[in-house]
């Protein structure tokens, strides 16, 4: 396997060092996931939520016009009430481009800085199942990979549903 290297190039063996960088990086993970015992699922939250009843919700839309403080305070305020009905919390997450990613890592693992192994899996399902998510992307879909794979990108829809397809979770 190492002869078959051997005549790669430098931006080949920069990717091969990334590689065992990403290894690396799991490797820590794994280990960190293994010892923090923080990370057992705590079922008391989900038992509570599933006999709540649900809080009745009119969306607005956004016309073309961005809404103001006001609106966009008002909008806060019932999101806080929302939280506070269901005894839950708001958790600001760095909003670096890679907050979607943060968030999915928090809720997972109770963790937002393992938000690289969220983004590695992301974009591992949507490499693998390419046919149920390319007729949403609106450019060459290995361009929207390469994009993906990049710290700092901005998740967006299709990314949110392939991690709960990763999950195996109902959006």
């Amino acid at each position: 396997m190492n002869g078959s290297y051997s005549n790669a190039s430098a931006s080949s063996s920069s990717s091969l060092n990334s590689s065992s960088h990403d290894a690396e990086d799991d490797q820590a993970i794994a280990t960190m996931l293994a010892e923090d015992e923080k990370l057992k699922i705590d079922h008391r939250l989900g038992k509570r939520l599933s006999h709540l009843d649900s809080i009745p919700h009119t969306p607005r839309v956004n016309g073309e016009i961005i809404p103001d403080v006001n609106d966009a305070t008002q909008d806060h305020e019932r999101l806080l009430e929302r939280l506070a009905t269901y005894d839950l919390s708001e958790l600001q997450i760095e909003g670096d481009g890679n907050c979607q990613f943060r968030a999915l890592a928090d809720q997972l693992f109770r963790n937002p800085d393992y938000h690289k192994h969220v983004r590695k899996q992301v974009v591992k399902q949507l490499k693998h199942h390419r046919k149920l998510y390319e007729a949403y992307v609106p450019m060459k879909y290995r361009h929207y990979l390469k994009k993906m794979k990049k710290a700092g990108e901005w998740g967006d829809h299709l990314t949110l549903q392939a991690a709960a397809d990763r999950l195996q979770i109902l959006l």
